[in-house]
């Protein structure tokens, strides 16, 4: 995403006024001028009225009708707006939203569409807070409504952000130009000007001119199309349901589509570049499929008449959720079953099920203000889950979750973490809101929050929530008095804001024979930040437990740990399982210590029961022997997913230095036994991420002795892997990990196997296709010469499938030759053959080669203001490229330049969170080496012996 400046030339400016003045008679109907006014306004003798980043909330917009006109060959787009407004104080300002648009003139009409005044009205600008004020002579008139008028133009943007350009190649080498929006957060204001905050919803009426060779598309479906001159047509787009400015979205490209109808009749259509439109079945299959479960569990229609989901070729994040015009990357969407494999193919379920939630969650029902963006986007992620289970459980997607809130929890176990709920004012903060906490925590606290409450309470509380607040915005404690029903039905029915705390009692949830607050509850989850950690000891019949905050940075040992600790507290919903009996066992705790009977008969306690609950467990006293012993001796008596929390728990805990790493290698001894993917990826996940820390670090000794335990430990599993797409999703999904994980420490037989099958794709011309769930590691073994990287790079420049895309890029950054891995980065940057929206996971593919590790760290130094430029402080690209170069640095010399870098980009370090993120991170690292290196050693020497 580029911070352009949009200029428009003034040629266009001559043209746009004669052609926008033509066609404002359509839009105003002949408006007459008052008599009597004065000589022409000047600006010199007025100030910007206003102050403020938000803006007034006084003047509300009702209804806006947009026309514009994208030049697809000029690259520019010149409109005009007319925005009905509602005035509740008298004033002589109109303040809204204007980024980077040349505003041409603006007036102010009555009801009757009478100009307020004769004259050109001054525009003053705010560039800092992307706002434009208009000075009406003639008071605006609390509790009248005005219409204000607005013509604008600019150049499409070259960005990500806003109204901008998109290209794509054709089969001959042709490049197509398209023209495409994303608003969200704060962009609608560099497309048109308007009061562009979540909670100034208004209907918006669109109309867009365009070459007959072209088709247009928006949020509602096209009404009418009418010939304005030669060679010009203007489509007429339906009035859309009433909705916030982020939501607004028009394309006008040359696509091709498939349509099928949902069992309530709404249009579903999949649109994709002419020789990719046979990628949009699948698409198609879920989009409906999604729909019509979704209008089952909310109990509420689809309340558009169409929905059409389109891939844009260049796209910055993986999809936007634009009412009944979502926008997606072109992975995120299409899917071709000769190149795409059983991870795609859940990827693209898993993104139509996110951004199809958001009809309800987000569209249907806004959060306040950005800093509630969880509300929207913790919901669509945790339904993605729901969604895609519903539909189709053969994917699996439960297994997933339980990475979903390992995210979390490594990230929230930073000091940098911050509040699900947090203040966000400027759109840097804004755009920094959509992170790992309003997802993934958002999600998996929203799950605990479920499991607590039964399905069904949880069920009927969120759809009691969309009712109520349809077509409105609401706020955190919204959700709360929904969830525990303390809405009586006449209040519900009369829409009133009906919780006070004296309501408690009569209104709270009952759980376990007391009355529950549930929104004291949830204040602990979303208003403070960390993630607890439960000690759990055995004394007896009893269980004690301690709460803390669960830091992976500072030591109880450091004379911080006081300091980092006070103030936190947490309302707990525990549950536990006992080899006692067959029941999953429920407690609150919502004070620091606290104790629980389980009897004297009673082995051994496993608490977070399928890791429903969002916190960490430590076992003291010789717990954790207890939990390796029963894995050892009967691991099926726990599920796979407690079995999996446990490795995940045990290994958390060594980086906080509660448990000794050698503890948690010797829990994950039993994995020979273990036949379910989840718990064995997650166990060999912490072996690779050791190896591939350690082996940037030139200790050879560690990183040999390493890699030849983890080939012959896995030995077995390595071995049973077939080089096909046979199996079930969890079998395909084992496969594709172990054998790149083997191939990558150059184990023999996988990279023979590798080599022979990359050969015969050489030889095939193309005409081969290789099992899909293999060929990314087939490519990396086949990028090592130079011959294959060559080759790799030329399938890459004119494949049609972005899955295979995606697969040979990560090959080609598997290269051990430096100056392929600085062209690839190059190439990225240039943005021809590797788009522009591909760089920053290009450069953590480059990060995660020990031979590109320094490499990439480089060239986001060197280009770091060019990369601003291009992505926008704040946005994901940015935080993910800052993350993912320094994700592995452990050394004080890499602690020490990173500093020194953040330091010389002082002004831009400074407004970002990411930043902080780097360094806790970096820091953790350093100290995990100090702690853990060491040991690792002399655990790995024993076990070679």
């Amino acid at each position: 995403m580029a911070l352009v400046r949009l200029l428009v030339l003034s040629v266009l400016h001559v043209s746009l006024i004669g052609c926008q003045h033509a066609q404002s008679s359509h839009q105003v109907s002949s408006p007459h001028h008052p008599e009597g006014e004065q000589s022409p306004l000047g600006v010199d003798n007025l100030s910007f009225p206003w102050s403020r980043l938000r803006l007034p909330r006084y003047i509300i917009p009702l209804h806006y009708r947009l026309l514009l006109h994208p030049n697809l060959t000029g690259l520019s787009f010149n409109g005009s707006v007319q925005i009905q407004i509602d005035v509740q104080n008298n004033t002589n300002w109109v303040v809204l939203h204007s980024k980077s648009l040349q505003i041409f003139s603006a007036t102010i009409l009555d009801q009757n569409l009478t100009h307020l005044s004769d004259q050109v009205l001054p525009v003053l600008h705010n560039p800092s807070h992307e706002q434009i004020g208009i000075f009406s002579p003639r008071v605006l008139s609390s509790g009248q409504k005005y219409s204000l008028y607005i013509e604008f133009g600019a150049e499409l943007s070259e960005g990500f952000y806003g109204f901008y350009k998109s290209t794509y190649r054709t089969s001959t080498g042709g490049i197509r130009t398209l023209a495409s929006t994303h608003f969200e957060p704060t962009s609608a204001r560099m497309a048109f000007p308007c009061f562009d905050e979540p909670t100034f919803k208004a209907n918006f009426s669109v109309r867009i001119r365009r070459s007959p060779e072209y088709i247009s598309l928006s949020n509602m479906p096209v009404v009418k199309t009418v010939e304005v001159s030669a060679g010009l047509l203007e489509d007429q787009f339906a009035p859309s349901v009433k909705m916030s400015t982020y939501l607004v979205a028009f394309v006008i490209c040359d696509f091709k589509s498939v349509t099928a109808t949902t069992s309530s009749g709404v249009q579903v259509s999949i649109y994709a570049a002419p020789e990719k439109w046979r990628q949009t079945h699948y698409a198609l299959e879920v989009a409906v499929k999604m729909l019509d479960f979704y209008e089952e569990y909310f109990n509420i229609r689809y309340p558009l008449p169409k929905q059409d989901l389109i891939a844009i070729p260049d796209f910055q994040s993986g999809a936007m959720e634009n009412w009944g015009l979502t926008t997606y990357r072109e992975t995120s969407l299409l899917f071709d079953p000769l190149t795409s494999s059983v991870s795609d193919k859940l990827w693209v379920t898993m993104v139509i099920g996110h951004e199809l939630a958001h009809q309800w969650f987000g569209n249907m029902v806004t959060m306040d203000w950005w800093n509630d963006i969880w509300l929207n986007e913790g919901f669509a992620r945790y339904m993605e889950y729901i969604s895609v289970e519903a539909t189709y459980p053969d994917l699996k997607v439960e297994e997933y979750l339980l990475y979903t809130c390992f995210a979390a929890i490594g990230h929230d176990s930073l000091n940098s973490s911050r509040p699900i709920s947090s203040p966000a004012d400027n759109p840097t903060q804004i755009k920094e809101m959509f992170d790992t906490v309003s997802y993934d925590k958002g999600a998996c606290v929203l799950h605990m929050l479920r499991h607590f409450l039964t399905d069904e309470v949880f069920q009927s509380g969120i759809v009691r929530y969309l009712r109520k607040f349809s077509y409105r915005n609401a706020r955190n404690q919204d959700l709360w008095d929904s969830l525990v029903n303390t809405c009586s039905e006449e209040d519900f029915i009369s829409g009133k804001h009906c919780y006070s705390s004296d309501q408690a009692t009569k209104n709270a949830y009952l759980f376990a024979g007391e009355h529950l607050d549930l929104t004291a509850m949830m204040n602990t989850w979303t208003l403070q930040k960390g993630i607890p950690l439960i000690t759990v000891t055995r004394k007896g019949s009893r269980l004690i437990l301690r709460q803390d905050r669960f830091l992976r940075t500072v030591l109880p040992s450091d004379p911080l740990w006081p300091t980092l600790q006070k103030g936190f507290l947490w309302h707990i919903p525990l549950t536990y399982k006992t080899d006692a009996s067959s029941t999953i066992h429920r407690h609150l705790m919502t004070t620091h210590t606290d104790s629980i009977h389980i009897g004297e008969e009673v082995t051994w306690v496993k608490v977070n029961a399928d890791m429903t609950g969002y916190y960490v467990v430590h076992y003291e006293d010789g717990g954790w022997d207890g939990m390796a012993k029963l894995l050892r001796e009967n691991h099926t008596a726990l599920s796979y997913k407690d079995r999996t929390h446990l490795i995940h728990n045990a290994f958390q805990l060594v980086t906080a230095g509660h448990l000794p790493i050698n503890k948690a290698l010797d829990l994950i001894g039993y994995l020979r036994l273990e036949t379910h993917t989840v718990p064995l990826l997650q166990g060999l996940g912490y072996l690779e991420s050791f190896y591939q820390m350690i082996e940037k670090r030139n200790e050879h000794d560690v990183t040999r002795n390493l890699g030849m335990y983890i080939l012959r430990f896995f030995r077995a599993v390595i071995d049973q892997q077939t080089w096909s797409d046979s199996g079930s999703v969890s079998e395909r999904r084992l496969r594709s990990e172990v054998l790149s994980l083997a191939c990558h420490l150059n184990d023999p037989p996988c990279v023979e196997q590798a080599r022979h099958n990359f050969k015969e794709w050489l030889q095939s011309n193309g005409t081969l296709n290789l099992p899909t769930d293999v060929a990314e590691t087939v490519y990396s073994v086949g990028a090592q010469d130079d011959h294959g990287w060559a080759s790799l790079l030329h399938t890459y420049n004119v494949s049609l499938s972005e899955a295979q895309k995606n697969k040979i890029l990560y090959a080609l950054t598997c290269s051990r030759d430096t100056n392929k891995l600085q062209r690839l980065l190059e190439l990225g940057l240039e943005g021809k053959v590797i788009r522009l929206q591909d760089l920053s996971g290009l450069i953590q593919m480059v990060a995660r080669n020990p031979r590109g590790h320094h490499l990439a760290w480089n060239f986001v130094k060197k280009n770091w203001d060019l990369l601003v430029q291009k992505f926008q402080l704040g946005s994901s690209c940015i935080r993910n490229i800052l993350i993912t170069t320094t994700h592995q640095f452990s050394s004080l010399e890499d602690l020490a330049e990173v500093q020194l870098f953040f330091e010389s980009i002082k002004e831009h370090a400074s407004r970002l969170r990411a930043t902080q993120l780097v360094l806790d991170n970096l820091q953790k690292n350093v100290r995990w080496i100090q702690r853990n290196l060491e040991t690792l050693r002399s655990w790995l020497t024993e076990q070679m012996k």
